[in-house]
């Protein structure tokens, strides 16, 4: 405990939660990005980081890999985030492979540069993310013992996952909204969704929770479809299915690239603007370390007079 304490004193008394920001009632809108396994990628990220940084998101977040493959260019990338740019970053983090101990030097880091925001995650196993899970025999076995141990270090904001669809290990959609609701009462103060393709998921996803008498902001995850290899990749990412007339119209265009882009965006737009309009606190953008597919999705919403009101009305760039 001595370690977090210690770093918890020098964090920057100013540094926002995510919390805080939603709790000023504006449309949220923040950026995910992943750990690059090159050089050249991280010349990218910090390209598309510094691009996106101009537009003045909520927050931005990084992910951890599978099994905490990617736990120190993470830690890494969420440090320089929190000293060399004005952004608010949010860390994933998760239990895979880590015992208590190791747990608490993590989140020590994180204070140690100011960083208050996490993002808590059971994880997946390392290799196969459906794979049997084994705990670490000094680790926590749920998302919601995560997010009690993150919360017990200190005044941090602790965010979790929601599943529109469900969590691919849960039997059921009741059984995988009673571990959402679980997750909350354990300290949760938001939620950021896996990524879907149409709104109603998202809608009856707020329902159920709503009706456990549970109130955490859920913030849509959106990934736009830029190529019909992303429709694959998303399915195997969100465990979800893609929609079967969604893709129906994107297999109709499928031998025009440009086409295929063009309907992504706009259907990517059309999306946010349904969950805008029906009170989603804003939208978290799966970024894939590019920006140029996110910035035109932002530009059709207006986004930025959408944050800056804090209104629900459609605006257009």
């Amino acid at each position: 405990m001595a370690i977090t304490l210690m770093a918890m004193r020098s964090r920057p008394e100013h540094a926002p939660t995510v919390r805080e920001l939603l709790a000023t009632g504006a449309k949220s809108f923040s950026f995910e990005f992943f750990p690059p396994k090159t050089e050249q990628g991280v010349h990218n990220l910090w390209r598309t980081i510094r691009e996106l940084e101009a537009l003045h998101p909520t927050f931005v977040s990084v992910t951890y890999g599978a099994g905490g493959g990617t736990r120190d260019k993470t830690v890494d990338i969420v440090e320089r985030i929190a000293t060399d740019t004005t952004l608010t970053p949010v860390a994933h983090f998760t239990a895979v492979n880590h015992s208590h101990r190791e747990l608490r030097q993590l989140v020590g880091r994180f204070a140690s540069v100011g960083v208050r925001n996490i993002l808590a995650l059971r994880g997946d196993p390392p290799g196969d993310p459906l794979g049997e899970w084994v705990k670490h025999p000094e680790g926590v076995e749920y998302a919601d013992e995560l997010v009690r141990l993150v919360r017990s270090y200190g005044d941090f904001c602790v965010g979790v996952a929601a599943f529109p669809y469900k969590h691919p290990r849960s039997p059921d959609i009741d059984s995988d909204t009673r571990y959402f609701v679980q997750k909350c009462r354990a300290g949760a103060d938001y939620a950021i969704t896996q990524m879907f393709f149409q709104a109603s998921d998202y809608f009856q996803l707020r329902d159920r929770v709503a009706a456990e008498g549970c109130d955490v902001p859920i913030i849509p995850g959106i990934m736009p479809v830029t190529q019909l290899s992303t429709i694959e990749r998303s399915e195997q990412l969100s465990g979800a299915p893609f929609p079967a007339d969604l893709a129906a119209r994107f297999e109709a265009i499928g031998d025009d690239p440009e086409a295929v882009r063009r309907l992504g965006i706009e259907h990517a737009a059309a999306l946010c603007r349904e969950l805008l309009d029906q009170g989603a606190p804003g939208i978290h953008f799966i970024t894939f370390n590019k920006s140029t597919a996110t910035r035109e999705v932002y530009g059709l919403l207006g986004a930025d007079a959408y944050a800056a009101s804090g209104r629900a009305t459609p605006i257009t760039a």
